[in-house]
């Protein structure tokens, strides 16, 4: 959520940053509220200080009052007393009054922040999608086969490796069970990350909830856009207490974990890192991506998310940091990928900037999205509440930023597809051996 003085101050730059992002706005409405909002707030600190003024006024009134001997000064003293005994009723009431239309219009103002996207920083590129987005680089090279190439889909059900019509009689489209090797590769991947994020990178590992109450996606931006993508649990009761929501990735539980907290400035940064199983409806993706795992309901993600000072330069930092994490572990699978910088039309309401990683995918024939970095300065935190107290002693919004470590089983299909042997075999990347006791190579069962 952007601070109401930020957008009274910058209305153009507001108004474009919406407009870059294709999200529309009534900007000129909340203005509207707002003005209305602090013409009462000033009536109101008006009467506050006239009764000052009253309370001032009256004590050398009565003074004055009870050694007056002229009658006729006595008698206009004795009005003028009258009056400012008077006139505090009247300024309670109308002060009441005040009270309840501010309260009445409070409610109106924040619905219309929650829609008013962040504003993308200058250095990102102008487009209308991610095919606008712009490549910043490579790594790795894409290696032609001498063989016919299988898909992760053929190769899953040759090798026994997930089963996509029972996952789907079970649970629905976009369902799956990995099963045998399937399953120990994908829990190889998520321990891998783990274990370089916690024992190399130094984040401090978290279980989250992933069910939630609304107020968590709300605080970390996936309402109220995005809320069609939320699987809702429960119904909503007078207090919205039976309700609650599956979470679409770890970072609501990381980044909401300081929720409504002040820190202090020496507990800054926190690194947190999270393995936890995700729920999307892919609402809108309709007859996209309908074969294997690419695009499914449910999925395991390693996440990280970084909590730093309110300092853009500082967040610049982790941004870079958190992506070259991500960049590590590819570069530890041996993975082909490209590091895309979004467009502003790619960003989302909440990001100042987002830098995406794709993974080579041979039966694509494609890179294909596998992480998205993100930097999104206060935004987070002043929905969430989450401050800290610098050295000087003032309370300011923290900084936030969070990015994908490995999300599976999507990583699975560069992983099994770039691994295969002519003989329809998979080898297992070095760097998982370890943790699938030893197993080189996936044949069938």
């Amino acid at each position: 959520m952007l601070d109401m003085r930020f957008i009274r101050e910058n209305p153009d730059l507001v108004r474009d940053g919406a407009q870059a992002k294709n999200i529309s706005v009534d900007l000129d409405g909340l203005l509207e509220l707002d003005a209305r909002w602090r013409e009462l707030q000033q009536r109101l600190q008006e009467l506050a200080t006239e009764q000052n003024k009253i309370n001032r006024e009256i004590g050398p009134l009565m003074g004055r009052l009870k050694s007056e001997k002229d009658t006729v000064q006595r008698t206009a003293l004795e009005a003028q007393v009258a009056a400012l005994r008077q006139r505090p009723t009247q300024i309670k009431q109308e002060s009441v009054d005040l009270q309840e239309r501010l309260k009445a219009l409070q409610p109106e103002i924040d619905a219309r922040l929650l829609t008013i996207p962040q504003p993308p920083d200058a250095d990102v590129p102008r487009g209308k999608s991610s095919e606008d987005n712009v490549e910043l680089r490579k790594w790795g090279t894409v290696e032609p086969f001498a063989f016919p190439v299988r898909s992760h889909v053929d190769l899953g059900e040759q090798l026994g490796l997930f089963d996509v019509p029972r996952g789907v009689r079970l649970a629905g489209s976009r369902s799956y069970f990995l099963t045998g090797a399937g399953a120990l590769l994908h829990q190889a991947v998520l321990r891998l990350a783990m274990d370089m994020m916690i024992f190399e990178k130094g984040f401090t590992p978290l279980i989250v909830p992933v069910l939630v109450r609304e107020a968590a996606m709300r605080g970390t931006g996936f309402f109220p856009a995005g809320r069609e993508q939320a699987y809702r649990v429960g119904e909503l009761t007078e207090i919205g207490e039976d309700e609650r929501f599956l979470t679409g990735t770890g970072e609501v539980g990381l980044t909401a974990f300081h929720m409504d907290e002040i820190l202090e400035e020496a507990q800054l940064p926190r690194k947190l890192v999270t393995q936890s199983t995700c729920f999307r409806r892919e609402a809108g993706t309709y007859g996209k991506d309908t074969s294997g795992l690419y695009r499914i309901h449910q999925f395991d993600k390693v996440e990280q998310v970084i909590i730093c000072r309110n300092d853009r330069d500082e967040s610049i930092h982790w941004h870079q940091q958190i992506l070259a994490n991500s960049e590590l572990l590819l570069q530890r699978l041996k993975l082909p990928y490209r590091v895309m910088q979004c467009c502003t039309g790619d960003l989302g309401p909440k990001n100042a900037s987002m830098i995406d990683i794709e993974t080579w995918m041979p039966s694509r024939q494609a890179y294909g999205e596998t992480h998205s970095a993100s930097r999104l300065y206060e935004f987070q935190a002043r929905r969430c509440q989450m401050r800290y107290r610098d050295a000087q002693g003032r309370v300011q919004y923290c900084h936030t930023l969070n990015n994908t470590v490995v999300a599976s089983p999507r990583i699975l299909i560069p992983i099994l597809e770039l691994y295969q042997n002519a003989d329809g075999t998979v080898r297992v990347p070095e760097a998982l051996r370890p943790y699938m006791n030893g197993m080189e190579i996936i044949a069938h069962p």
